[in-house]
């Protein structure tokens, strides 16, 4: 391997990939198409991005200043990650200094705030009038995962984008051009895997592949699942059968195996079940009462009971339900 290619290797592709412009945001067409009218009219309002992670959110706010400030984008662009800094403090002191700082040149800047429904109640409450106050020369984009977090006088305010998570096309797409620009062997199974694996989230499948690419060129689907720690849904499908047949015995020995030998979390498995369960080859019935049984779990696990517990009890009530 080259000098070349091992320095290149060593670059996180998730930036180095990153769109630069809203037309290379993929998988957000309608989204992308409202958002490039209003950079074309320079009209910004106020705009809140819900949805889940790697889905475009941060990369489409970063484009907005790019195309509108050009190569002095950062000077007129303020990102805060909220999670970080929630507290009033942020809000009274940061956000107000860089809105009330002169500038010339354009029109208004932007505040960028990520994760913003990590922000407490109170500082969202002061950030409402800090909207108010100062609208003539900042504009505010707020990212989140849940919009239901954020309280509803900022809403009112802000434009609603909801980004989906990413079809497999345009993960497929992204996945198979990154690997012909790395000059990496990416096999059919491969390519699946990782979009099995990301689950809509492009940033996922990015570092997927640059992670499963460390240890050869050759991507293929033993590679990533053993590089994502994801299962294969052929194991999942197994364990869940099992347990509808009755073979409590062998659906835990399974588990076991997931859990200890592969080291993957139990939210995980929850997860790859809960997003598999309609590709499974069973009876509506089985599968309305597996998604029972996956929704109990899951909240038990996000209450904080053990998880190697509570999946336990879920093959047991899944093998003793008729």
């Amino acid at each position: 391997m080259s000098e070349v290619e091992r320095s290149g290797r060593e670059e996180v592709w998730i930036e180095k990939y990153r769109p630069q412009t809203l037309a290379d945001v993929v998988g957000h067409e309608t989204i992308v198409e409202r958002l490039q009218s209003y950079v074309d009219r320079n009209d910004l309002s106020h705009m809140l991005f819900a949805g889940p992670a790697g889905t475009g959110k941060t990369t489409s706010a970063t484009a907005i200043a790019r195309e509108l400030y050009g190569e002095d984008w950062q000077e007129h662009f303020l990102e805060l990650n909220a999670s970080d800094e929630r507290g009033i403090d942020v809000v009274r002191d940061r956000i107000k200094s860089f809105a009330r700082t002169s500038f010339g040149g354009v029109d208004y800047r932007i505040i960028f705030l990520d994760e913003a429904d990590a922000l407490t109640s109170d500082a969202q409450s002061a950030l409402r009038r800090t909207m108010e106050q100062f609208s003539n020369n900042v504009r505010f984009i707020m990212s989140c995962n849940y919009s239901s977090q954020i309280i509803d006088p900022i809403q009112s305010r802000c434009a609603v984008f909801r980004f989906s998570p990413l079809g497999d096309e345009a993960v497929e797409e992204e996945i198979r051009h990154i690997a012909d620009e790395e000059g990496i062997e990416l096999t059919e199974d491969g390519v699946d895997a990782l979009v099995y694996a990301a689950g809509g989230d492009m940033r996922k499948a990015i570092n997927g592949l640059q992670a499963a690419s460390v240890s050869g060129d050759v991507v293929d689907e033993e590679a990533v699942f053993a590089i994502t720690s994801t299962a294969r849904p052929e194991v999942i499908q197994g364990m869940v059968q099992d347990a509808i047949d009755g073979d409590f015995k062998a659906a835990r020995s399974q588990l076991d195996d997931l859990i200890t030998d592969e080291g993957i979390a139990g939210g995980d498995i929850i997860d790859q079940l809960h997003r598999s369960i309609w590709e499974f080859d069973v009876p509506d019935e089985d599968a309305v009462r597996i998604l029972d049984r996956v929704g109990e779990a899951d909240y038990r696990i996000t209450e904080g009971a053990n998880e190697r517990i509570q999946l336990e009890a879920m093959l047991a009530s899944l093998s003793l339900d008729e």
